[in-house]
């Protein structure tokens, strides 16, 4: 096992379970445990995870992001409900902007029964997913490969959204705060994202329950430029009532241990 592979099952124990010892994970990966501390040296230089005496905690800092591979794997289930919500959003021939997150790999996931669609990404992870879809135009932004998020940004990602007029956007975020809107963990994400948002008719927000109330370092936008929020279990009260006052659509997944009819893939709020 690579080095690096090692560190990412490092990254998600500590992701399941908050922290990790060095005698443990010595055994589980039958090295020595010298090496484990070096991996959690690394982690911990990278700001991913925070050092402790015979092991390591998770650095749960907002501001901070997980490589790409870890992220994918973390609330699948939550991605899941979310896609299959937005699935029902997105129309055949529709043209679509999806952004680099994890979550819009589970949406193109959800949408391939789909014959025809036009996607734009900057996603390699998206690309990938699409490679084997007949039928669809998949455009890339082209741009400069960003190390540990499977996309391309810079100015030529950003002109290159730019140049089209799409009928949806679905992108995600890190943190969503209804003083500081929608936020992410780096500059170039929140550039890209903003390009994105402003070439498309409708603009939905993919984000699961547990980024509400997160503020990330890098605003990409209030949430009055949002059309429709989807998430995978309804809002508190609160947030509720801040959706209907700023008119914005909120679609939700079903309550954990609730029923759900066959006509009826989860729950929506239109507020106007």
């Amino acid at each position: 096992m690579l080095a690096v592979e090692r560190r990412n099952l490092i990254l998600e124990k500590l992701q399941d379970e908050r922290k990790v010892v060095v005698s443990e994970l010595s055994a589980l990966f039958d090295v020595s445990e010298e090496t484990i501390r070096r991996d959690l040296d690394k982690l911990d230089r990278q700001g991913l995870a925070i050092k402790s005496y015979g092991g390591a905690v998770l650095n749960e800092n907002s501001g901070l992001d997980m490589p790409f591979n870890v992220r994918k794997k973390r609330n699948s289930r939550a991605k899941q409900e979310i896609a299959a919500l937005i699935s029902g959003l997105v129309q055949e021939g529709d043209h679509i902007i999806v952004d680099p997150s994890t979550t819009a790999v589970a949406v193109v996931k959800a949408l391939k029964n789909r014959k025809k669609l036009t996607v734009v990404t900057s996603s390699i992870e998206v690309l990938i997913e699409l490679s084997d879809v007949c039928g669809w135009e998949v455009i890339c932004t082209g741009g400069t490969l960003r190390e540990n998020y499977l996309t391309l940004a810079g100015t030529r990602a950003a002109d290159m959204i730019r140049s089209f007029n799409a009928d949806k956007v679905i992108l995600s975020c890190k943190g969503l705060d209804m003083e500081k809107g929608a936020t992410d963990a780096h500059e170039m994400l929140s550039q890209l994202k903003q390009a994105m948002l402003k070439s498309a008719r409708q603009r939905i927000l993919a984000v699961d329950h547990s980024k509400f109330g997160n503020v990330a370092f890098s605003r990409i936008c209030e949430l009055q430029a949002i059309d429709i929020v989807v998430t995978d279990k309804q809002p508190d009260e609160q947030w509720m009532e801040f959706f209907a006052e700023k008119g914005i659509e909120c679609l939700y997944g079903r309550e954990e241990g609730g029923e759900e009819s066959e006509e009826n893939d989860g729950n929506h709020s239109v507020c106007e």
